[in-house]
């Protein structure tokens, strides 16, 4: 018998709010976190000047930086690792695992992944190495690891079990709780702390998505019609951040301690595309093996599966090709099935998307509400025989609840997690 892997503690730091409870509560009542940018400082002559961004300050819906950091460790640490803590503190605490024995630090390991390196402190030091050798911070190669997340995390709470992290674009956060899954299910640790963290919104990141033509310049006056995946008029997706993270704990592991269980993992596919650097291929074949081998890994059928949580950005070839890939491997019963993308909310997260969607779709199934696609008034013709759930929320009236979440990025990865309700 396989090690069964339940969900016993989340958290978030999103463009929708500080917290789970905010950003769920936000998200299922079709709110958006997508807004112009207050600084244009930098930006003035790149063609997107939106973004969903977390909100800096110290009003009580900012985030406040010296309230989680020392100065001292803000001088070593990047964004990405600040929002990753800051994440990982309420999943811990909602999970009530802070363990004290050093066999339960043994056994809890660490997985988070991080999409981008920190763009500004390399241009930052770029710029000080051009006035000299010692003008550059010896806390500049650290900062900029992508791994640092999860060491800090490591290092703060005395976790010994594995320490990994995953860089795979924007199928990142997903595969980094797809690979804790797998540590669990083989017997490397009982608890892994996973998920994913981003801080991408900067000049230069923005100014290279540009030029790739990814991003949304439509509607730098309108912002928050601006990601809208599935629509007719969709053109590009919009730069997010922030952070969200997972516990995924052994099942006997958490009954012994009367944990509770917001939802179980029950499977993990991955693949490649095998076809462009950032186009996915036409035919979706990527996507589909993705989600055949999730759905195998489960012991499960299509017809099981009754939500998706899409990866679609809100980019015209992207959202197109994964709706026929859903509808190639479910068939006649796509039609009971439902679809929604959350990006139209929050915004692309790049590496810590798929965490923060797989954090929705584990909600999804503990309160059985389906999150809605915002800004989906106009449905593209791929999507013509499926619900993907337009501007609002839906009651999931399934006998059991079983999800897919699909996460894709650059170079042809994908990934896919089936998640479902526990069951005792």
């Amino acid at each position: 018998m396989k090690r069964r892997v339940v969900v016993t503690g989340l958290g978030a730091v999103t463009p929708l709010g500080l917290n789970v409870k905010t950003s769920w509560n936000k998200l299922v009542s079709g709110a958006c976190g997508i807004t112009k940018l207050k600084d244009l400082s930098g930006y003035e002559k790149i063609p997107c000047q939106i973004a969903a961004s977390i909100p800096h300050g110290s009003g009580s819906e900012e985030f406040n930086l010296i309230n989680h950091v020392s100065k001292s460790e803000a001088r070593i640490m990047s964004m990405s690792t600040v929002y990753g803590l800051v994440a990982c503190s309420e999943a811990l605490e909602d999970a009530q695992w802070l363990p004290k024995s050093q066999k339960s630090k043994e056994r809890t390991g660490v997985c988070i992944g991080v999409g981008m390196s920190d763009l500004t402190t390399i241009y930052e030091a770029a710029d000080a190495l051009k006035q000299g050798y010692s003008k550059v911070s010896p806390f500049f190669v650290p900062k900029i690891l992508p791994n640092m997340a999860a060491g800090h995390v490591s290092i703060k709470y005395g976790f010994h079990g594995p320490n990994h992290t995953v860089s795979t674009a924007c199928a990142t956060g997903c595969h980094a709780i797809g690979d804790a899954f797998k540590f669990i299910q083989n017997n490397f640790a009982d608890v892994m702390v996973c998920g994913g963290s981003e801080a991408s919104i900067n000049p230069l990141a923005m100014a290279g998505f540009c030029r790739l033509r990814a991003l949304c310049t439509s509607c730098n006056d309108s912002p928050q019609i601006a990601s809208k995946p599935f629509d007719k008029t969709r053109d590009g997706f919009v730069m997010g951040e922030g952070s969200a993270i997972l516990i995924l704990e052994e099942l006997n592991h958490a009954l012994e301690r009367g944990s509770k269980i917001y939802a179980e993992i029950l499977g993990y596919g991955l693949s490649g595309d095998a076809s462009h650097i950032t186009a996915p291929h036409e035919s979706g074949v990527g996507a589909v093996l993705a989600m055949q081998r999730a759905i195998i890994d489960a012991n499960l059928k299509p017809p099981d599966i009754t939500y998706i949580n899409a990866h679609a950005t809100s980019t015209p070839l992207g959202d197109a090709i994964e709706l026929k890939a859903i509808t190639s491997v479910f068939g006649d019963s796509v039609k009971t099935l439902s679809v929604s993308s959350t990006k139209g909310a929050h915004g692309h997260l790049l590496g810590a998307a798929g965490n923060l969607e797989s954090l929705f779709t584990v909600l999804a199934c503990h309160e059985s509400i389906l999150p809605p696609t915002i800004n989906l008034n106009d449905k593209c013709e791929e999507g013509a025989d499926i619900n993907c759930i337009s501007n609002v929320s839906q009651k999931w009236n399934s006998t059991k609840k079983v999800a897919l979440k699909n996460s894709f990025g650059f170079g042809g990865t994908n990934a896919c997690l089936c998640i479902g309700e526990y069951v005792p």
